[in-house]
């Protein structure tokens, strides 16, 4: 038992305001110690400062800073150095220069270049070409400076490469030092300051180095690294937005050096959507558009705009005869030359039906084919216009009458009289008079799509010939004829001839090896002014890569780009895409089965209620 009387309390003593905040300050400090902050994130692990590089966490690292620009240089001289395959960071540093300041500089360089070039002439010393040069070139400056057309900057320029090895850096460097020498730009490595180079271009805007160059406005503003193709012109159509800048890629192929184009893309990646795109797009600008659709994607895109849908097939109503001509042609080409040329597109067909030609067999076949013409009255004389072509019964007949082509007729019986006579034993029925025509093969079974095709494309090309206008053909699926060196054939000489007669041809192919396989197919790339690539696979990516010289990142762009991104090539100039359209645009291209099964519905469901209103009523 306690005795509270005799017990002594001491009350707490009151804490000083000072006490309080050291007390605070201490706990502060413990608190910081034990957080994760964001520079203890970003910070290396190690660091080791050599005296031309610097070791950081296994990397290899060395700065380079220009000293000197040629008298005259490019706008987008740093691209190539910006655009190159290697890890590098690039500070670029601009401190003005008051213009007070400088015309009195120049001012003074002025009068003493003067007082030298008058002594030499009365010394009779011979011209200085160099001091006669920059009084030229400060007259100039001091007249832009004075008018407020050009300004003065002092600018500094630093690159800091990355590498995993010495070795690497080193090659990496000298690699650097060649493009900026190449462009007359002189630079140097930051020896003894690597860590100041480095730091320099840190993203912090400290300039630890402090090297310079005098620049006035037009050669500084050159430096500016982000350079990227800009696609817009004043006309044509919109292929998509331009993923470097978010521009608008808007641009007329038949501005380049031919109209034509190529489309690699795997399946699904959005190769269809795109091209059928173009072609809504074209149709408003008046273009005429001609499609070979193999998988029936175009129907709703041709039933959408009012197009003619051909449907080719052995027991489709419609027909194109292989050995229509053109009816009309300009006052140089003579009857002969279409004849000619004729008989050497239906000698590749023949070799496509009847399989390899001895060279005997194919000299019958020469010379029946122009037979065959002739049984119809068709010579180097005739009107062209007024002509009755023949059919492939009469060929199997001229050859069957023939000595040696016996053989042959009897191989030919299969197209003229056997399973396959409906396709092309008939007179031309189709109609070519609509903006868009869409010749569907889906229906055709594959042993025939060649020769479908071949036809199709032949017909096309006479109709082409006969009247100057601006169409687009589009072969999809164009790998089916490199599979055949006179398709493939065919098809090259049609892109290559096709910009006399104001014809863009549209190749398009999923099968990229086999069409870069064909020497014509690598041909078609090179005379196809206009190139879009989408995701590829990464079996056809090499392929890709060493045909359109694609960088690094350009590869992985088209290996992990998603639906409708790639890269547009127009002429000399490319740029990463991303193709749009609008809600409706999308209604009526789309290839997706999802939307598409969707649409039929709403028709159905549509056509169910107005039904139902006439009924009611």
């Amino acid at each position: 038992m306690f005795d509270l009387k005799n017990t002594n309390t001491k009350s707490a003593a009151p804490v000083s305001a000072s006490e309080q905040e050291a007390e605070l300050i201490t706990s502060e400090k413990v608190l910081s110690e034990g957080e994760v902050k964001i520079r203890d994130i970003i910070a290396p692990a190690s660091m080791r400062i050599q005296s031309d590089h610097m070791e950081l966490n296994g990397m290899w690292v060395r700065t380079l800073f220009v000293t000197t620009f040629p008298r005259y240089i490019n706008v987008g001289w740093f691209s190539p150095i910006i655009n190159l395959s290697a890890t590098m960071d690039v500070a670029l540093f601009f401190y003005p220069v008051s213009s007070d300041i400088i015309l009195n500089q120049l001012k003074k360089k002025v009068g003493n270049l003067e007082a030298q070039l008058i002594e030499d002439r009365e010394k009779g010393a011979p011209r200085d070409p160099l001091r006669e040069t920059a009084l030229r070139d400060i007259e100039q400056l001091r007249d832009a400076i004075t008018q407020g057309v050009e300004h003065f900057f002092q600018h500094a320029v630093y690159v800091t490469l990355y590498a995993d090895s010495q070795k690497e850096l080193d090659q990496l460097t000298e690699k650097v030092e060649l493009l900026f020498g190449s462009r007359l730009v002189a630079t140097r490595r930051a020896l003894w300051q690597t860590e100041q180079g480095f730091n320099s271009t840190l993203p912090l805007a400290n300039d630890e180095l402090g090297i310079s160059v005098n620049l006035n406005t037009s050669p500084a503003a050159s430096s500016f690294p982000f350079v990227s193709s800009d696609l817009t012109s004043d006309s044509g159509i919109l292929y998509g937005i331009n993923r470097h800048n978010n521009s608008l890629i808007l641009f007329d192929r038949f501005s380049l050096q031919n109209a034509n184009a190529v489309v690699f893309a795997t399946s699904g990646a959005g190769k269809s959507y795109a091209v059928k795109l173009e072609v809504l797009r074209s149709m408003m600008m008046g273009t005429d558009v001609i499609i070979i659709d193999p998988e029936h994607e175009y129907a709703h895109l041709s039933e959408a705009v009012g197009g003619t849908y051909v449907n080719i097939s052995l027991n489709s109503e419609a027909k194109i005869n292989p050995f229509d001509l053109p009816r009309a042609l300009s006052d140089q080409t003579s009857a002969a030359d279409v004849i000619r040329s004729s008989v050497i597109t239906l000698k590749g067909l023949v070799r496509l039906m009847l399989g390899d030609l001895t060279n005997t067999e194919d000299s019958i076949v020469d010379r029946a084919l122009l037979e065959t013409y002739a049984k119809k009255d068709i010579t180097s004389q005739s009107d062209l216009r007024s002509i009755q072509p023949p059919l492939m019964q009469d060929f199997s007949e001229v050859l069957a009458g023939m000595e040696g082509g016996q053989s042959l007729s009897e191989r030919l019986k299969k197209f003229t009289d056997g399973t396959f006579a409906g396709l092309l034993n008939n007179p031309t029925n189709v109609d070519m008079s609509n903006q868009l025509v869409v010749f569907s093969v889906r229906d055709l079974e594959d042993e025939l799509r060649p020769m479908a095709v071949y036809t199709i494309v032949n017909y096309i090309w006479n109709v082409v010939r006969a009247s100057l206008k601006k169409r687009i053909l589009i072969i999809d699926e164009a790998w089916w004829l490199m599979q055949h060196d006179d398709s493939a054939k065919f098809i090259f000489a049609l892109v290559k001839r096709a910009r006399k007669y104001f014809l863009g041809v549209t190749t398009i192919t999923q099968d990229v090896n086999d069409f870069l396989g064909s020497p014509y197919g690598q041909a078609i790339v090179t005379n196809s002014a206009l190139q879009l690539l989408l995701r590829q696979s990464p079996a056809a990516i090499d392929n890709i890569v060493k045909t359109f010289l694609l960088t690094e990142g350009e590869k992985y762009l088209l290996l992990e780009g998603s639906v409708g991104e790639g890269i547009f090539f127009a002429g000399n100039k490319h740029a990463a895409i991303k193709v749009i359209a609008s809600y409706t645009e999308d209604q009526i291209i789309t290839s997706d089965p999802r939307q598409l099964l969707e649409i039929e519905q709403a028709k159905k469901e549509f056509a169910q209620q107005n039904t139902g209103e006439k009924m009611g009523t």
